[in-house]
């Protein structure tokens, strides 16, 4: 007979974004493992990222359970609609460049929404959960976060009820690099900090997507702490044509710090340098892009080369990836990013297609790709390194030659994460 266990998530299809791809994956294929997933999620959710299609891949057999949940959000929409929804998506403008009301929404969101804007869903949810657990004689719970307030209903629970409880943290909570942004008092980051120590160690196991956060929490609790990174799913594959440009794609959100200028002057310098350049290079973007980086790109006099085509669905971005000719991954360039291994790192590295990456030194990602052979990885720094890649990439791509040799992908595949996950179970 299966066993039952409660996943705990804010995100859930029609939710689009990369943090909603996890759990969706773990509860396709964690059947195939002897576990049967029950989805606990709000029942008029405001999510930032609508995406349609990811309805289709949720089975019908599987257990859905909702709640309604009140969003602060939606009262933050009555004084500036376009503020509040780019604060929910994570896009922070510079703090320079933050108007009052930025200014405002950044401090109420940071201490008085602790850990964050979806934590008055914490108490309801509990008294609900609390009943249901019983009658269902549910034994494991899980807890995905952001928004990290889950990991509450999961230490409430465990504390009532004495379950297993697993805490899934697709992000680092107070190390996160937005985190700083929120213009905390000294007692809210305080709060913050000692929530993260209670949650850390109170869950009987926690999960992690990388390493780095892997060795920040061992540092805060004794529990065991698991790495189980993203990973890809065997998309079907639609017919595609490979773009006749030299394509340069980013999927998914350029925050206003993920703002590489060695990378715009290295290509604005190659399209000055060689016409045939200038007129084969094109620099797609796929997903929110900050004014901040888009003005950063025009002083470079990119403006004439850009194809900004904005939020797709899951299955386009997919369909982007495989028939540009490369593809562009950046991190912000600081410490607290070195953790940080975005979702869509794995479907580029089974796109086929060589990968350029910028970001801090010693991440993770940087890791990746050299282990995999999937691409080259920059730092903020790497002028001529990256000039001559490039270079190299489109005199291959001249001659019918770009290609990449990946080596080792398997043991990112969904299904061999999900094994790992219900070993845990």
């Amino acid at each position: 007979m299966p066993k039952k266990v409660l996943i705990i998530s804010y995100y859930w299809p029609p939710a689009g974004g990369p943090g909603v791809q996890r759990w969706l994956k773990f509860v396709k294929y964690l059947p195939d493992f002897n576990v049967e997933p029950i989805v606990y999620i709000p029942e008029n959710p405001n999510y930032p990222l609508l995406d349609e299609s990811l309805l289709e891949e949720v089975s019908k057999d599987v257990t859905i359970i909702k709640q309604p949940i009140n969003e602060p959000y939606k009262l933050a929409g009555l004084f500036s609609k376009k503020s509040s929804k780019a604060i929910s998506k994570g896009i922070i403008p510079e703090q320079k460049k933050q108007s009052l009301t930025e200014k405002l929404l950044l401090f109420v969101r940071g201490n008085f929404f602790i850990p964050d804007a979806r934590k008055g869903w914490v108490k309801p949810s509990v008294n609900f959960l609390s009943e249901y657990i019983s009658k269902e004689h549910i034994e494991t719970i899980i807890t995905t976060g952001p928004p990290h307030s889950m990991h509450l209903i999961g230490l409430h629970l465990k504390t009532k009820l004495g379950v297993k409880w697993l805490a899934d943290f697709r992000d680092p909570w107070t190390t996160i690099g937005y985190h700083k942004q929120l213009k905390l008092t000294s007692s809210s980051a305080k709060k913050h900090k000692a929530l993260e120590k209670e949650v850390l160690n109170s869950a009987d196991e926690i999960i992690v997507t990388s390493f780095t956060t892997k060795s920040e929490f061992e540092a805060i609790t004794n529990k065991p702490v698991h790495v189980i990174t993203n990973g890809y799913d065997y998309e079907p594959l639609e017919e595609f044509t490979m773009d006749s440009k030299f394509s340069l794609a980013h999927i998914g959100s350029l925050l206003s710090k993920r703002n590489p200028e060695v990378l715009w002057r290295v290509l604005r310098d190659l399209r000055n340098e060689s016409d045939g350049f200038a007129k084969d290079f094109q620099l797609n973007l796929i997903g929110a892009v900050s004014e901040d980086v888009l003005r950063s790109m025009n002083r470079y006099g990119l403006d004439n080369c850009i194809k900004n085509i904005g939020y797709v669905s899951h299955q386009k971005a997919i369909k982007h990836q495989k028939q540009s000719q490369l593809l562009l991954l950046i991190e912000i360039d600081s410490d607290e990013t070195k953790c940080i291994i975005p979702g869509k790192l794995f479907e580029y590295m089974v796109s086929n297609r060589p990968i350029i990456a910028l970001g801090p030194k010693d991440s993770d990602v940087e890791a990746i790709i050299k282990e995999t052979n999937t691409g080259n990885y920059f730092y903020y720094n790497s002028y001529s390194s990256l000039k001559s890649v490039i270079l190299e990439h489109y005199k291959a791509f001249k001659n019918n030659e770009l290609q990449v040799h990946a080596i080792g992908l398997q043991k990112y595949s969904r299904k061999a994460l999900t094994k790992s996950l219900s070993n845990l179970i």
